[in-house]
């Protein structure tokens, strides 16, 4: 009775965690470039007679060269006024009067930087660098550029020079470590950070880094001890609460996670929106609704219209599942947005797990008068109708979303089961092949096949199907138990039905229909107490199936064992008195003639009545 189809409908979950960072250090964690664009110019620096004030444009000085003083404060100002073309036009008048400004060529890579040109921003960040005597700062700021165009050789060499001119400055120092970490240098990583620490003891940053550097290295507890000296220097600094908190994350902690973020709300800003959803999530994981409700409850507090936190407690409610909880906040959001396709489509959902099916296809009929192309809801709609046994519908609205995005699977499987539930073999076989050759690597599409094939009694072609979803997928128990059990019906490759079987029933022995399967392979081999055993153990998982039932009474009349046989295959034709063969086998081993058993009649009754009854 092995025969047990699969559809494998998978639905969007909800509650999904909010996605994070992971634990390598990347240059875009914390800036690393500090744009030169955006730094008033050195007076130091300046093209030959140029004096600059920040943050006002520069006022030239009496000095020999009046042009270059001019062209550069020209440029200073469009910068200001954020045109690019304008500074970079005017920068370069000064570099032909003054063609070994550092200034200039360093102002033109941090623009050329922020244009996204990195050709340009790296040849004049190496141009700035060129020769010596310039300022720490300035080198640091090329480093940076030449760091994230991939020169990371060349921005440790600014750095050096940097320190060299500097050493009591800890910048150079911690971003010199960041290069270090991802270049997977941590020994030397760690050095650098630790003598910027010497000479800036007080710097947030530097712990933070050094301690992102420990949690690179896998040594959480000093990682830990970093983020929380960043703390102390400066309470207000967000980017260590964060890193501790997702370290706690990641080690399974979830609950020092909670109290690093309610510390940061507590102390630092109640009001950050991102940190209290991250917290809601956290509250979710760990299964406390409670506190992830509380918390959604003030961020309503201070914004009434947070459709977001009103969709996020709708999703806890459903966790809970407290439906109508669930289905009264996305009604709210929903009289508000009422184009919110997504939102409507899990209220769906919700009313069918309720079993409240007419209000589901309702919710998502409504989402197709808005948007007939709407995937997501011909798919609920479909499967909802095939759950239903109503065929001609689910066939309807899968052909539909296989048509509008073959991308997915799902819905040319169940549309092939449709099919074939309707008796439409050669258009189920159709439906699947077509899936196929969007997705010819999916195991269950190949197993749906070849039971699709088996109706067409095409069983070379069911053994192909079942044999490629077992190598696609060799923990496929469905494939197994199919392929197992239609061997042991016909009684071909006994050795391999038990082998089949039997591995079915080790990945899920709780599966009745698996353990039937099992027994039928016991009972072809000649096995008979085996045989029994099993199939015993099949009713008590699975209770009335008419298969199971029969595969019973076909043992016991193996063994003699008349009066049970006859009891089993009555208990059989009770649940399908449909089932002809059975009835014929019932009058040629003696048994008597079910048809004339009041339970036969009345089980013809039900049966009769359920096909009038619409």
């Amino acid at each position: 009775m092995a025969k047990q189809q699969s559809s494998s409908i998978v639905r969007a979950s909800s509650g999904r965690p909010l996605s994070r960072s992971g634990n390598r250090l990347l240059l875009a964690l914390i800036p690393l470039i500090i744009v030169a664009c955006a730094a008033a110019p050195n007076p130091q620096d300046a093209p030959s007679g140029v004096t600059t004030v920040a943050p006002t444009p520069p006022k030239p000085a009496p000095v020999p060269d009046a042009a270059a003083s001019y062209h550069f404060m020209l440029g200073y100002q469009a910068e200001l006024a954020q045109d690019t073309e304008k500074a970079l036009q005017e920068y370069r008048a000064v570099l032909k009067t003054d063609p070994s400004s550092r200034s200039v060529k360093a102002r033109m890579a941090g623009i050329y930087y922020g244009l996204g040109d990195l050709p340009n921003a790296v040849r004049y960040a190496e141009e700035a660098g060129e020769g010596t005597g310039q300022d720490p700062q300035m080198l640091i700021q090329m480093a940076g550029i030449l760091a994230s165009a991939g020169r990371a050789d060349r921005a440790l060499h600014f750095l050096d020079l940097a320190i060299e001119r500097d050493p009591e400055k800890g910048e150079a120092y911690f971003h010199k470590g960041i290069i270090l970490v991802n270049q997977k240098r941590l020994a030397e990583a760690e050095q650098a950070m630790k003598q910027g620490l010497k000479v800036s003891p007080d710097s947030p940053n530097g712990h933070y880094y050094l301690g992102r550097i420990y949690g690179e290295s896998g040594n959480v507890d000093q990682a830990v001890a970093s983020f929380e000296r960043a703390i102390a220097v400066n309470p207000l600094f967000e980017p260590a609460y964060l890193a501790e908190a997702s370290l706690y994350e990641s080690r399974q902690e979830k609950e020092k996670a909670i109290a690093i973020l309610k510390r940061y709300l507590d102390r630092v800003n109640p009001n950050n929106k991102d940190i209290r959803q991250r917290l809601v999530q956290l509250y979710v994981n760990t299964k406390d609704y409670a506190g992830a409700l509380a918390e959604l409850e003030k961020m309503l507090a201070e914004d009434p219209g947070d459709l977001d936190a009103q969709l996020r407690m709708a999703l806890i409610y459903g966790e809970k599942r407290d439906f109508p909880k669930a289905i009264e906040q996305l009604q709210a959001i929903l009289k508000v947005r009422p184009a919110e396709l997504k939102v409507r489509d899990y209220l769906g959902y919700l009313y069918e797990e309720m079993k409240e099916f007419p209000k589901a296809i309702e919710a998502y009929r409504f989402n197709l008068q808005l948007d007939a192309t709407y995937v997501e809801s011909h798919i609920h709609l479909g499967v909802l109708h095939y759950r239903l046994k109503q065929y001609a519908e689910a066939i309807a609205h899968l052909s539909e979303a296989t048509r509008l995005n073959p991308k997915q699977p799902e819905p040319f499987i169940v549309l092939g089961l449709a099919y074939l539930q309707s008796e439409q073999y050669e258009k189920s076989v159709q439906t699947l092949e077509e899936g196929l050759r969007h997705h010819p690597k999916h195991a269950d599409l190949h197993f749906n096949l070849g039971t699709a094939y088996d109706k067409l009694n095409r069983f070379d072609d069911v053994v192909r199907a079942m044999e490629t979803a077992l190598a696609l997928d060799p923990h496929h128990a469905d494939a197994m138990n199919y392929l197992g059990y239609s061997y042991a019906e016909r009684g071909i490759k006994i050795d391999q039905a038990l082998s089949l079987t039997r591995q079915a029933v080790a990945l899920k022995p709780e599966n009745g229909y698996y353990v039937d399967s099992l027994g039928w392979a016991f009972f072809k081999s000649g096995m008979l107490a085996e045989a029994l055993t099993e199939i015993k153990r099949a009713v008590a998982l699975v209770g009335d199936d008419p298969v199971i039932y029969e595969h019973l009474g076909e043992i016991y009349m193996e063994q003699q064992k008349l009066t049970d046989a006859r009891e089993a295959w009555l208990h059989s034709l009770e649940l399908d008195p449909t089932n002809e063969k059975l009835l014929q086998r019932f009058r040629e081993r003696g048994l008597g003639d079910p048809a004339q058993e009041d339970r036969i009649q009345q089980a013809k009754r039900r049966v009769s009545d359920k096909i009038q009854t619409p």
